[in-house]
């Protein structure tokens, strides 16, 4: 029954979707207007299906409905709740019913959002995107991908449960979603981009109607990364939190071109400029996310992150390229009309700075990508197997991340258009006492080091430009100087220069030890005391959990230990963590133990300041949420979208750029 009835709410969103952008194009070519506004229709069809699909496969996990594949696959009687609604997204079919349900709802809300805008062609192309998109992912739940496939029961079958690292911390409800709201948004401002590209709406309308889009998009994308990190690090034992995984580098490519479109497309809305390169940069954030899928569901990349080989694989590779060839196409064909109004006056300028930072996000994604995708093009071109590790993404890396910081600190304070020394040195001189006395504070604490010492400094740098926009609007608007786009990036910058002392401190002054213990035995690292008191075990139907009893400073008891799944047989270490603002202690077995009187192998590891990178992603999410809501303007300043009319083009309307360029001082200056 279940089976049955979650492939007929697959074929439901395959129809509609396809229906949706069939009908479209017909209705757009032909002028067909009454069609153009009844395509939107068909949205509620395929959240209708989306929604179905992903309830008729939670209702089949929890009735444990082994007669339904997936159910057969990661299913289990002793699977908790919680991880048995996250079995869900534990595997590859599952997960392409979560990202077509987001798809739907997203599709739902650009409804509801442009819904008055009755037959305006640019929201009928960016729905046929749409509907184009979500008719590829539900030809995927059709097809190769299918999780509703009906199969026989074994006799005396007892399913799996979900992989036992994803049934061992809440975090595996939270993280997955995140990453999915984040891939799934950027189809919205991808959509409109298409269907300004189509019908030569070029101009600044389509990026106002969008930006809170890509905003939300892109802040989900920015929580989810940080959840993953805090899942590694809480889980897989091994005392980090980014190995620069192909996975992970996956879901980091399409958030650093992101990061850099939500820069530069400030100076096309302010000034009219680098049009083609937006265009160019959002078009590859989406074909990131699709060459993510890819790498994450094809089973060419060996990660703890990645889904077993599957079938979908080419699928996903052939839609990358159409998505990618129909991308430089369109903007190819619409050359002339994006040639950019305005152009770069001087050096020491706000949209200066904006390119420069573009530059270094795009030199870092590169740096990414090439790092993730040669080793399979060896591999695929004549069966060399490359390996390239964090050695080469760290020395690339760092030298940029510092000029990321530098950046940072001197846009915010730069005008637009010009800036003159006597501006420059005044705006900086808080931020540079800021970057001095973090410098100062470092080394009176114990840092050593170019590289730490200089991280502190220039997180200083701009978190003190951060704090100082921040303070300037909060003292003259009150409560609003905490939102809008301008202060909630400020927020976002805050906690972005939290991540980056965290990674400098955590990373160049930490404390990794292994040491050999029976009971009573104690040792010392980093000034703590690690008393090793006895080995337990605790076992039940789902699980056997070996843990050792450890106490530290004669105070708290922590139990590193290491679980076996009775249906996996795989033995998983459990770390103990005890957490601090000044520094964590993290222990974990690093070996299975043999018999309670047999010596552990408990390694021992300490890092500074590592709370301050989850702090500095809720930071960052706040300030993502922060910048959805409409800050208050400045006089003179009208919005784009005012001067938009219905057709929603300003390609002739775009104002001439204003002198004004801090908005949170009390008057102009140039």
């Amino acid at each position: 029954m279940n089976a049955a009835l979650g492939y007929g709410f697959t074929m439901l969103g395959l129809v509609t979707s396809i229906m949706g952008c069939l009908v479209g194009i017909y209705a757009l070519t032909n002028q067909r207007n009454r069609l153009i506004g009844q395509v939107r229709s068909w949205s509620w069809l395929v959240l209708v299906a989306g929604v179905g699909a992903f309830a008729v496969m939670q209702v089949a996990l929890f009735q444990r409905d082994y007669s339904v594949s997936f159910v057969q696959q990661v299913g289990s009687e002793t699977t908790p709740a919680l991880f048995n609604f996250a079995a869900i997204w534990s595997a590859l079919e599952g997960s392409i019913i979560l990202w077509t349900l987001v798809l739907a709802m997203y599709i739902s809300a650009v409804v509801v959002k442009f819904g008055k805008r009755g037959n305006d062609p640019l929201l009928g192309w960016a729905m046929v995107v749409l509907f184009g998109v979500a008719a590829f992912f539900f030809a995927l739940m059709a097809g190769p991908a299918n999780p509703f496939v009906p199969v026989e029961i074994p006799e005396g079958f007892v399913g799996p449960g979900p992989n036992p690292l994803l049934q061992n911390h809440i975090l595996v409800a939270f993280h997955p979603p995140m990453l999915y709201a984040g891939y799934v948004g950027f189809t919205v401002p991808f959509a409109f981009a298409i269907a300004a590209l189509i019908t030569g709406r070029v101009g600044e309308g389509w990026l106002v109607e969008t930006r809170r889009w890509t905003v939300a998009a892109w802040g989900f994308l920015t929580f989810g990364i940080v959840l993953g990190a805090w899942w590694s690090y809480e889980v897989l034992g091994w005392g980090g939190y980014w190995a620069w995984d192909p996975v992970e580098n996956a879901s980091l490519l399409p958030w650093l071109t992101g990061t850099a479109y939500l820069h530069s497309v400030m100076v096309q809305e302010r000034r009219g400029m680098l049009r083609v390169w937006n265009l160019s940069l959002l078009c590859a954030t989406f074909c990131l996310t699709i060459l993510g899928t890819f790498l994450t569901r094809s089973g060419v990349v060996e990660s703890v992150h990645a889904f077993s080989d599957g079938a979908v694989g080419p699928w996903l590779l052939a839609f990358f390229g159409v998505v990618a060839t129909l991308s430089i196409g369109l903007i190819m064909w619409r050359g002339d009309r994006l040639r950019s109004p305005g152009a770069i006056d001087s050096p020491l300028s706000r949209e200066a700075a904006f390119f420069a930072n573009n530059v270094v996000f795009g030199a870092l994604a590169f740096i990414v990508l090439l790092g993730t995708v040669f080793p399979l093009l060896a591999e695929a071109w004549d069966g060399t197997r490359l390996t390239i590790g964090r050695p080469y993404f760290d020395s690339m890396a760092r030298p940029i991340a510092f000029v990321m910081l530098f950046l940072m600190a001197a846009a915010p304070v730069l005008p637009w258009r010009k800036a003159s020394t006597e501006l420059l040195s005044e705006r900086l001189f808080w931020p540079a006492v800021a970057a001095l006395g973090a410098m100062i504070a470092a080394i009176l604490f114990g840092g050593r080091g170019l590289y730490p010492v200089l991280t502190f400094g220039l997180g200083g740098f701009a978190g003190g430009a951060a704090l100082r926009q921040v303070l300037l609007a909060a003292r003259r608007q009150g409560w609003r100087g905490f939102v809008g786009r301008t202060n909630g990036g400020m927020i976002v910058h805050l906690g972005v220069v939290l991540i980056a002392v965290a990674i400098g401190a955590s990373e160049s002054y930490k404390t990794d030890r292994l040491f050999t213990m029976v009971p009573g035995d104690e040792v010392e690292v980093a000034g703590h005391t690690f008393e090793y008191i006895d080995l337990e075990a605790n076992e039940n139907d789902r699980r056997i959990h070996l843990f050792a009893n450890v106490m530290i400073d004669g105070d708290d008891v922590y139990t590193p230990g290491v679980t076996i799944y009775r249906q996996m047989g795989q033995p998983v270490a459990t770390p103990s963590v005890r957490p601090g603002f000044s520094e964590d202690l993290f222990l974990v077995l690093d070996q299975q133990p043999s018999s309670p009187v047999d010596p552990i192998s408990l390694r021992v590891i300490v890092r500074p300041l590592i709370s301050w990178m989850w702090v500095g992603g809720i930071m960052m999410a706040l300030g993502s949420l922060l910048a959805l809501f409409p800050g208050k303007r400045r006089r003179g300043t009208e919005p784009v979208s005012a001067l938009l009319g219905a057709g929603g083009n300003t390609e002739d309307l775009l104002p001439e750029a204003k002198p004004d360029t801090d908005p949170t001082t009390e008057s102009a200056r140039v």
